[in-house]
């Protein structure tokens, strides 16, 4: 019997980022769910501030090459990759010049918000698509973390819902406290609408007070799990209401294994139905 297989879509890692809680979850869970029997991929932005010599990252000629189109623009996509100190992982790096070599990552020097972030979270997101493609990897578990993930699993659940790799793939959604609410443009929707969805396909972005990255995610998404203590937020109470399966906060002794369990019930569910 084959091994089940997760990919990872996060905006952060420790060692390569120390950002938040978000580096600190996927620093770990890649390893616990390895030695649980799973295959697993893990891809991130390579940031500017990732010292590449210090992590030994070096490209992947093969998967490089690509354009993504992000508003109308081409833009290169080089993957790099390096090995987790510790693991015997392997990290993939989504890498362009335009949206990624800076300094700083989501603010600039005078903590302002870099006002190409959609831009650069589009191209993430196809990206990230795109090099799972390229794999000829089929993921049954597509675990995003972070805001810049959030339009992964809108992506594919339309644009890439006919693509056969992703076609069994269950998308799960962390929901943590750092979310970017409400300071995007007007100008969203059109860019993230890409492949030729049309505006209506991204209505749940679309919130009250302005474009809400996590309510787009979590309406596309198949599970969510509650990554930060004391995450009220009600796309929880939604999902629930929806009969989604919902993992609550685990303490820190506890969350490794609840989150491969938490694969595995998915995964059995699927399996039943079918």
């Amino acid at each position: 019997m084959s091994k089940k297989r997760v990919l990872f879509i996060t905006q952060e890692m420790d060692p390569y980022t120390a950002l938040g809680e978000i580096s600190d979850f996927v620093r770990k869970l890649p390893q616990k769910t390895v030695e649980k029997g799973f295959e697993i991929r893990v891809l991130m932005p390579k940031f500017g501030s990732i010292n590449e010599r210090r992590h030994r990252l070096h490209e992947v000629v093969r998967l490089s090459g690509m354009n993504i189109i992000v508003d109308d623009e081409d833009y290169p996509l080089i993957i790099k990759v390096a090995s987790l100190p510790g693991a015997r992982l392997q990290v993939y790096f989504l890498d362009n010049e335009e949206f990624f070599k800076r300094k700083f990552i989501f603010r600039d020097k005078d903590e302002k918000l870099y006002e190409d972030n959609e831009d650069r979270m589009v191209f993430f997101c196809k990206g990230a698509l795109e090099t799972v493609k390229k794999f000829g990897w089929a993921p049954d578990i597509v675990h995003c973390h972070g805001w810049m993930a959030s339009l992964v699993p809108l992506y594919l659940k339309t644009a890439y819902k006919s693509e056969p790799l992703f076609q069994d793939s269950k998308v799960i959604t962390s929901v943590y406290n750092n979310s970017v609410k409400n300071v995007f443009s007007e100008d969203f929707i059109t860019k993230a609408s890409i492949n030729d969805l049309e505006k209506e396909d991204l209505v749940a972005f679309d919130g009250a007070d302005g474009i809400s990255l996590i309510n787009g995610a979590a309406a596309f998404s198949d599970a969510l799990i509650v990554g930060s203590e004391g995450n009220e937020d009600p796309v929880i109470e939604a999902a629930q209401a929806e009969g989604k399966p919902v993992l609550e906060h685990q303490s820190p002794e506890s969350y490794l294994s609840a989150y491969v369990n938490f694969y595995k019930s998915l995964l059995e569910k699927e399996e039943t139905v079918s």
